[in-house]
């Protein structure tokens, strides 16, 4: 059903409590990264490894769940990411930051769509194409729907999320038991267990810093601000985060459950053990259903929120268009991403703790202009963006001599540092006036 109005388009009709708002919160958050990130921790670091993971994406929302009634509180007229910027940036510091959102928007459909990819290939058993021209095609039909056609569907990915994490494992479980896991991994991979990584430490702050700076510019998130409630706005987004880190346990748990007996060629092999190993074609059905639902959803949901960015807050101001057009053109830009990420994620299969990595510095150096978008009481310099252009690029560059996560780090306190001597300055010239 066609939405009566943009706005509808961008909100829905109707705003949510604390219970669907954790759940509109949690299919936007449980991705492909989830699934497909959670056996490439646990086999890089190690059990730790894999808690640190979940504790960092619960510690990332909940961070950002206990900002969000002040941004409620001082941005009451916005509905998007972009229409705060556009209030609180002049000029081409707004086209800046709103050019590193597209990028960062393209980079994070781009994982998904990679990620989806690989999961119906290994799951599937059918050419790579064939899956993605399916799953990008409910996407696009996700997202033309509006936020109540993506709000339609979110209980029903929800529920096949968690009915596939918590069956999937006690099935199993009751079936072998646990001690013979437990064997098994001694047996064929103690690495697992070593609990003593030096490097543990540093990968799990990088891992919350780069958490933090994708919910702080998630236009999706964005949008959940204002549709939840003012008053259970903080409380939806906690309650997410600490549901959430329930969710890469879970996946950490099943995919001990695929390696336990024995090797595996690489992170991707896993997938084929734990589908041979899953004997009943209903948690088999359910588990596929699982993978379907978090990356749909994801997808979905970020396509809605990059096509409104790109038509409501990017192409709008320079040519004015009704809503009537708005909505025509941002169906437009749903059809050219659907098609690109689709014609990429078919050619394309690259790492993707690399593909994350690869955009940390970008997420580290935009914080402190995030923040100071947020919190910052006065006219904002227009310099303030560019410390974290500069950030970025000293990030970028110590890549030659460091690595992505000591670069990470870099972008960031070089990105914060001249953003705090910027507001500084602006400070001493505004009090010796």
């Amino acid at each position: 059903m066609k939405p009566r109005s943009y706005r509808e388009y961008i909100q829905g009709t109707i705003t949510f409590g604390v219970a669907y708002g954790v759940v509109s919160l949690l299919a936007r958050w449980v991705t492909g990264n989830t699934i497909l990130s959670s056996p490439e921790t646990l086999v890089k670091y190690g059990l730790l490894g894999g808690i640190g993971y979940a504790m960092m994406g619960a510690i990332a929302l909940f961070l950002f769940g206990w900002i969000t009634p002040y941004i409620r509180e001082r941005f009451p007229n916005s509905t998007t990411l972009g229409d705060v910027l556009k209030e609180r940036l002049r000029g081409r510091s707004y086209w800046f930051v709103m050019w590193v959102l597209l990028l960062t928007s393209l980079d994070s459909l781009l994982i998904q769509a990679l990620g989806a990819g690989v999961l119906f290939h290994f799951l599937l058993k059918t050419p790579i194409y064939v899956g993605l021209l399916v799953f990008f095609l409910y996407c696009f039909l996700l997202s033309i729907g509006g936020m109540k056609q993506i709000h339609r569907f979110e209980g029903i990915h929800i529920s096949f999320i968690f009915a596939a994490i918590i069956l999937i494992p006690v099935y199993f479980f009751i079936q072998k038991g646990i001690f013979p896991v437990y064997d098994g991994l001694l047996l064929y991979h103690p690495y697992l267990l070593f609990l003593k990584h030096n490097e543990i430490t540093l990968f799990i702050l990088t891992a919350l810093l780069i958490g933090f700076g994708q919910v702080l510019i998630d236009r999706a998130s964005w949008q959940r601000i204002y549709i939840i409630e003012k008053s259970k706005v903080r409380t939806s987004f906690m309650m997410a985060g600490i549901i959430w880190a329930t969710i890469p346990l879970a996946f950490t748990a099943i995919v001990l459950i695929a390696v336990y007996g024995q090797g595996f060629e690489n992170i991707y092999s896993i997938l084929s053990q734990l589908v041979e190993k899953i004997d009943s074609l209903f948690l088999l059905l359910l588990f596929i259903g699982c993978c379907f639902s978090a990356i749909a959803s994801t997808v979905g949901a970020e396509l809605h929120a990059t096509s409104i960015m790109v038509i409501r807050n990017m192409l709008n101001h320079k040519y004015d268009w009704s809503e009537d057009q708005q909505l025509k053109k941002t169906y437009l830009v749903s059809v050219l991403l659907s098609l690109s990420l689709f014609l990429i994620s078919s050619i394309l299969s690259p790492n993707l703790m690399e593909l994350i990595f690869f955009f940390a510095q970008v997420y580290a150096a935009i914080i402190p202009t995030m923040l100071v978008v947020i919190f910052y009481k006065r006219m904002i310099p227009m310099l303030v963006p560019y410390c974290s252009l500069i950030g970025l690029g000293t990030g970028l560059l110590s890549l030659l001599s460091y690595n992505s996560i000591q670069s990470t780090w870099i972008s960031f306190f070089v990105s914060s540092g001249l953003v705090v001597i910027l507001l500084v300055v602006n400070e001493i010239r505004i009090y010796s006036k």
